[in-house]
């Protein structure tokens, strides 16, 4: 329940941030790929209307079984709606409880905050959240179930501490220590590089190379 109403908040209070939105800026790279913070925004509602598993076993035929380039086909189809629709679209099905088939919550949990973090960091938008709202999403991460859509290679062998949490797992086997707030961890996790700078240990630069190299 916890899980939920936290995901709940996060979407609305992202769709709150993003009204007003320049047209320009929608077209502003995200921390995603190659996608734009738009894209990201499609992304975040794709999974959330009715029809999405249909749509989801039509878009694997179509890319023969590859999860990641089924995902682009589905917000590519989402992406077609206006921005307008896609903000209304988020709020009207903010308190969605879709999950990926074989996870909990902590992967929707873990979508929105980090795709939170791939459109506002770009935009210059305020990234303060609730930190707690990270334990699960971190937990989640450094966990096997992570391996099946997130975290598409092997970790290397590392001990993440987070300092704005009560929170330390071992990844990859374990190794040395890399500490840092929560959301910088995460982000790395992903592969993305906008707050390597926040982290910190004898580990910190093991982790940047990989995330870097992905």
């Amino acid at each position: 329940m916890e899980h939920w109403a936290t995901i709940e908040r996060e979407r609305t209070d992202l769709v709150d941030q993003l009204v007003g939105v320049s047209e320009e800026q929608w077209r502003t790279p995200s921390l995603c790929g190659q996608w734009s913070v738009r894209d990201v925004l499609a992304h975040l509602l794709s999974p959330l209307t009715p029809g999405v598993k249909r749509r989801f076993v039509v878009a694997m035929v179509r890319a023969r079984g590859n999860f990641d380039e089924a995902n682009r086909l589905l917000t590519a189809g989402q992406a077609r709606l206006t921005t307008p629709e896609l903000l209304a679209g988020l709020r009207h099905h903010a308190a969605s409880r879709f999950h990926p088939p074989g996870f909990g919550p902590e992967a929707p949990l873990t979508d929105v905050l980090v795709h939170g973090l791939d459109i506002r960091i770009p935009l210059g938008l305020d990234t303060d959240r609730p930190a707690d709202a990270w334990r699960a999403c971190l937990a989640f991460l450094c966990g096997p179930q992570a391996q099946k859509g997130f975290i598409s290679r092997p970790l290397p062998g590392l001990a993440l501490r987070a300092t704005d949490i009560d929170l330390s797992a071992p990844v990859g086997g374990g190794g040395y220590e890399v500490t840092g707030p929560a959301p910088a961890l995460a982000l790395a996790l992903l592969g993305r590089t906008a707050w390597l700078d926040r982290l910190d240990g004898p580990g910190a630069p093991v982790l940047s190379e990989w995330a870097t190299a992905g």
